[in-house]
């Protein structure tokens, strides 16, 4: 006997009430397997695949590309051979990497008390709006992919996606591939998307980062210090490394000794590592046992942070590793909700856009934030004589609730202080 199976949009983790279809995988009358990948969605915190939790024909697709969608709404039916099942609301599907739902819960209650979680006010979920779904032909190589955008470029410039070769970084179509293809203009990389007189709707990851950059403005009391920093022995050091054929597959950068600095900072004053928690009784300082880097990055959805979880266990060259790691998971669209939460304090690079430096917003829930600039040779007095040297503005923004001048100074120096001579710092830790 034939059952009619309905999936409906599952609570992946977090407390996300909504997302939005970024693309099918499937198309109707196609065949599915269990845990066979039929959907991608995109939420407030990362895009995630979404595996089938049942074998059939694909029946319908009851949202199109493009939609936001609340937790719990009928997103495809599968027609399944063999006896009758029970409904999802009796029996919950088992999705690879999420587990099962508990009965009657539709989405998980937002974790207040764990250290390191900070409540985030539930966003308002609208009403749907559900165009009908694009159920364009599958190309000879699969189900094409494209982001809604670029699929309403490729109508208005009447080209047909199926017949052009993609060039993003997950397989899909992008949008200079389409301007390509109808011969016009290609934005040189880096550029900008956005068009005059366009409006671009704020969803999932930008939504996000939007209201959390809010938040964190006005609920914790910014201040920001910076201090000009001689990066020449840093230089040196990165030059060694970079020669030693041991670490022939790794470029280290600045970043990643900055990132060292910072880390050590954070160990060496706790409190900059901490969160600020509200109870009914009064405010707590929570100081975490880990230091969870979060590194800012620039990626194709927009700034993220993803996070190396662990960093303060981490050698110079482990972490130089996991941070090229999670930022290319970021920019790949691969990154978790996991991967993208659970930072203690973060380091974000501005100088790898030519920029000096800048005042940053702390990510909520964390007392610190470092921004490091561009290494540019600057006049420097050595001995009394004005020389050139490779110079780095350093800009960290703390809570002042958290953490006063005098703490967050020395903070910010003992950065400095280990930029400024890194191999020596390194050696007397070790007792050299």
């Amino acid at each position: 006997m034939t059952t009619s199976r309905v999936f409906s949009l599952p609570d992946v983790g977090e407390g996300l009430t909504e997302a939005e279809i970024l693309r099918w995988h499937v198309r109707p009358g196609d065949h599915v397997l269990v845990n066979q990948v039929i959907v991608e969605i995109e939420t407030a915190k990362a895009s995630v695949e979404l595996p089938s939790p049942f074998a059939g024909i694909v029946e319908e697709l009851h949202v199109a590309e493009g939609a936001i969608v609340p937790v719990g709404s009928p997103i495809i039916s599968i027609a399944s051979e063999g006896a009758a099942v029970p409904a999802d609301d009796e029996k919950p599907a088992v999705l690879v990497g999420y587990g099962v739902r508990e009965a009657g819960v539709s989405r998980r209650a937002r974790r207040v008390a764990e250290v390191g979680a900070v409540p985030v006010p539930d966003p308002v979920v609208e009403p749907p709006v559900v165009p009908a779904p694009d159920l364009t032909p599958a190309s000879p190589r699969g189900p094409v992919r494209a982001k809604p955008l670029v699929r309403k470029l490729a109508r208005e410039k009447g080209v047909d996606l199926a017949t052009i070769a993609p060039t993003g970084p997950n397989g899909e179509v992008t949008r200079e591939d389409v301007m390509r293809s109808a011969g016009a203009e290609v934005r040189a990389p880096g550029r900008s998307d956005d068009r005059a007189g366009d409006r671009v709707p704020v969803r999932g990851v930008q939504r996000a980062m939007a209201e959390a950059m809010v938040q964190s403005a006005f609920t914790a009391p910014h201040v920001t210090e910076w201090v000009d920093v001689d990066m020449s022995r840093s230089m040196e050091l990165l030059r060694r490394l970079r020669d030693d054929p041991a670490h022939a597959d790794l470029r280290i950068t600045p970043m990643a000794l900055v990132a060292a600095a910072l880390v050590r900072a954070a160990r060496e004053f706790p409190r900059i590592n901490s969160t600020w928690v509200d109870s009914a009784t009064g405010a707590d300082v929570v100081i975490h046992r880990d230091v969870n880097l979060g590194i800012a990055a620039d990626t194709p959805r927009g700034l993220l942070v993803p996070t190396v979880k662990g960093a303060g266990r981490m050698g110079l060259v482990e972490l130089a590793r996991a941070i090229r790691q999670v930022i290319d998971t970021a920019r790949a669209g691969r990154s978790t909700p996991s991967d993208l939460t659970g930072g203690t304090i973060t380091l974000t690079n501005v100088g790898v856009f030519g920029v000096d430096g800048g005042t940053p917003i702390l990510t909520p829930g964390q007392a610190g934030i470092l921004a490091m600039g561009r290494v540019i040779d600057r006049p420097w007095v050595i001995e009394g004589a004005v020389v050139a040297r490779p110079v780095m503005l350093l800009s960290l923004s703390f809570d002042h609730r958290i953490v006063d001048g005098a703490l967050g100074s020395r903070v910010l120096q003992s950065v400095a202080a280990f930029l400024a001579d890194p191999t020596m710092v390194l050696a007397l830790e070790k007792g050299l």
